[in-house]
């Protein structure tokens, strides 16, 4: 039997930061107060945890019962809405479809994307399961919820960078978000020495919410280049900035690097389950450094480049073909 990598026992390293947004929307003080935290947590960390985020638990736990329910379903079911291209990213990814980091084999993982809903004759849309009636309503709703939270989390960022405090919020009206269901499967008798449930990897977008179960696995490597444990912590979600806010600020904020790995224990022996909502810029953004983030010192580290076109050139290297 292969091993595969298991987290050991994690380095004693000072946790994330929690940060609370019960009060963001109480005055403009408040307001400041919580976007300092955002930007130390960006500068220093990129991952953060986020209380009072407004996603209730009974919200939450819809969602999961229809992540579990999807990955339960006959293969067959499941293959019958496949991912197939980069510019609609929805649907169905089975174990084997992504490999996040190119010098792993590919992630023991399954997905399922699903974006915003348009009534234009060519937008990608969405397949629902025939078998989960309440899987569109229950989806659809979390979309929205989580668009809510994250329109909070990019006021926050742009008063922290000085910017007028919509500048993110307009630049991602159109919604090109992905609501992903994910399923890590329990660790097989037989695996590739060197595959984990996630190759090491940087998000692609402005920033990504994650909920996970209380499996654990998740790593979040530190600025001394160590793996530190990003458990479950009741009640909060997980924030993370990704590679175009990254460009954007110059480098000022971090795309962190990130797995997720088989746990110790008999944790290891059972499923693991997600539920990620990845924001992207709408596609005809610009990303370009912000001029805020550059001085002469500090000129711009990247040329300019339009969202869609960055999240097109990622998600093709990812998946596999």
């Amino acid at each position: 039997m292969h091993l595969p990598t298991i987290v050991e026992e994690p380095i004693a390293q000072p946790a994330l930061p929690i940060i609370d947004l019960s009060d963001f929307d109480r005055d403009a003080t408040a307001r400041r107060a919580i976007a300092q935290q955002i930007d130390n947590a960006s500068r220093y960390t990129g991952f953060f945890y986020l209380r009072g985020h407004g996603l209730s638990q009974t919200q939450l736990d819809a969602l999961f019962e229809q992540c579990r329910a999807f990955f339960d379903l006959p293969l067959e079911q499941k293959q019958a809405s496949a991912w197939t291209t980069a510019r609609s990213n929805r649907g169905y990814g089975q174990l084997g479809r992504e490999k996040l980091n190119p010098d792993r084999p590919t992630d023991y993982k399954e997905t399922y994307n699903l974006g915003c809903e348009r009534d234009e004759p060519d937008a990608p849309k969405n397949a629902y399961p025939e078998a989960l009636p309440q899987f569109r309503e229950t989806v659809l709703a979390g979309f929205s919820a989580f668009s809510a939270v994250a329109n909070r989390v990019f006021r926050g960022l742009a008063i922290a960078l000085d910017l007028p405090e919509d500048f993110f919020v307009q630049r991602h009206d159109q919604q090109p978000f992905t609501l992903r269901f994910l399923h890590y499967p329990p660790l097989p008798n037989v695996l590739d020495v060197n595959q984990i449930r996630a190759g090491e990897h940087t998000d692609y977008g402005t920033i990504t919410l994650l909920a996970q179960d209380n499996s654990g696995g998740l790593e979040v490597q530190t600025l001394s280049g160590e793996w530190m444990a990003a458990p479950p912590i009741p009640g909060t979600l997980l924030v993370n900035l990704g590679d175009l806010m990254e460009r954007w600020t110059n480098h000022h904020y971090r795309s962190t690097v990130h797995r997720v790995c088989f746990p110790p224990g008999t944790s290891a022996g059972r499923s693991r389950h997600t539920v990620v909502f990845f924001c992207d810029a709408n596609p005809d953004t610009e990303i370009a450094c912000l001029p805020s983030c550059q001085d002469a010192q500090n000129p711009p580290l990247y040329a300019p480049i339009l969202a869609g076109e960055y999240l097109v050139s990622r998600l093709n290297k990812t998946y596999q073909y």
